[in-house]
Formats: structure tokens, sequence, C-alpha cells
């Protein structure tokens, strides 16, 4: 039991640590008046260490002993999680087209070219939509999913 605690500890640290990179990432973004292909790889360096550093213990601890600690918040935290992963997912669907159009226009290459990001494809708005929905649904239900999941950390291994 004092092992398993240990684990669980060292689990919640490691998906705490992903928020700084969630929210340095997303500042990144903001900040940015041009964005350019390097300028994206910067901030997809610390998207994806926020994300490995919340899904390889999702994976590896918190999904195997899901049915085994079956409660109220057990079901809440994997659903917020769940559904973080979903809108993810979603935005994903959004990015993919962005990354292809602005590619194609070389708008990483040469950003200072006076282009309204909008008038790259017809369907560019919708794509930012999705971006914009799955990104913020993403993080808010993150947040939700951590919340609950500290939660269950102080009854289940502290208290």
């Amino acid at each position: 039991m004092v092992e398993e605690s240990l684990v669980a500890i060292a689990v919640a640290v490691t998906v705490t640590a992903s928020l700084p990179c969630f929210l340095y990432g997303a500042w990144v973004m903001i900040d940015a008046e041009i964005v350019t292909w390097d300028l994206l790889v910067y901030h997809l360096k610390f998207v994806g260490v926020g994300l490995v550093l919340t899904t390889v213990p999702m994976v590896g601890w918190m999904i195997p002993r899901l049915f085994d600690q079956l409660s109220g918040t057990a079901v809440m935290h994997a659903f917020f999680g769940v559904q973080a992963y979903a809108l993810l997912t979603f935005a994903l669907t959004g990015i993919v087209h962005i990354l292809r159009a602005k590619r194609n226009a070389d708008l990483y290459q040469d950003p200072e070219q006076d282009i309204d990001i909008d008038d790259l494809h017809e369907d560019m708005g919708h794509w930012r939509t999705r971006l914009r929905v799955g990104v913020f649904g993403y993080t808010i239900l993150w947040i939700l999913a951590w919340l609950t999941g500290l939660y269950r950390l102080l009854n289940l291994h502290l208290l």
C-alpha cells in the first residue's frame, strides 16, 4: 500500500508538471505576432512534453487500476480525461488542414507575405474554429480531470 501511494504521488507530480508545459506552449503561440515554422516547432516541443507527461502515466498506471478502484470520483476523473483527449483529437482535425494550407502557401518559410490566413482556403474559418474549440475544451477538461485526480489521490493515498 505504501509503495502504491508513492507511485500515485509520483504520477500526480508528473501529470502536474505537464501543466506548465501546456501553459508555456500556449503562451508562445498567443504572444507571437507571426507564426513561423520554427516557432511552431518550438511550441510543439513544449506541448509534446506536456502530452507525454500526462499520457504515459495515464496509460501505464491509471487505466490499469481504474476498475479496481471504481467509484464515483474515478468515473468522473475518467470521463473528464476521455473527453479531454476527444477534444484534443477534434483540435487535431483542424490543425492538420491549417498546417497543410499554410505550408502550401509557403507561409512558414516566408511569413512576411501579406496574405490573410482566411484567404488560403474556403474552409479555413471552420478549421480554425475546430482548433480553438478543441484546444480550449481540452484545457478545461484536462484541468477538471487533474483536479478530480488530485482529489482521488488525497482520498485514496494520503488521508
